[in-house]
């Protein structure tokens, strides 16, 4: 039986709701936040979002690369709309095609920096008097253990949020607190 847009919208809790689930899909938190679980809400937030922030703060940007890291993209892009957006940046600000090879879109070296020829950026070598004066490619991937660490935390984020994505589209009833102070 299909659902209507308020049924979907229940106030209810308790019961299946769609639209908790889309909305804990898109962004951590935002599930409960539809029903109106507030407190749940923002742990979820903190947790999901902590994982995620802690493995940017490690590994930089690079750690979110749907064209080079396709298979840990996967389980990064259950954390929802921070993902892409994050991932939309490294593409389209990090990154350039290679001078060598025009259809090969990668990240920076060391020596390089990123110029925009024709419309499209390009990698291109850096002049003495411009590796004196400090530049470089935007980011540099991180490199080894951290690198991965970073993608690890990232992904522990994204199957973080698949638990509260499925608790906020089947909640469970609230417990009612404990009475207190009466005799065994």
């Amino acid at each position: 039986m299909p659902y209507t847009l308020r049924q979907m919208a229940s106030p209810d809790p308790n019961e299946f709701n769609p639209l908790a689930g889309l909305a804990a899909l898109v962004f951590p938190g935002a599930g409960h936040l539809v029903l109106g679980r507030t407190k749940r809400a923002v742990l979820v937030c903190v947790g999901v979002m902590g994982l995620f922030l802690f493995g940017l703060l490690i590994g930089g940007i690079d750690a979110i690369d749907h064209r080079n890291d396709k298979v840990w993209f996967y389980g990064q892009i259950l954390v929802g709309v921070p993902t892409l957006a994050v991932d939309y940046v490294h593409q389209n600000h990090f990154k350039a095609a290679d001078p060598n090879n025009p259809a090969v879109i990668r990240s920076g070296y060391p020596g390089e920096h990123r110029v925009v020829v024709d419309g499209r950026p390009v990698w291109q070598l850096l002049t003495p008097e411009q590796i004196d004066q400090g530049m470089g490619p935007p980011n540099v991937p991180g490199l080894g253990r951290i690198n991965e660490i970073a993608m690890l935390s990232i992904v522990l984020a994204g199957m973080l949020n698949l638990i509260v994505f499925l608790d906020a589209l089947m909640p469970t009833p609230e417990r009612e607190p404990r009475k207190s102070g009466g005799a065994a």
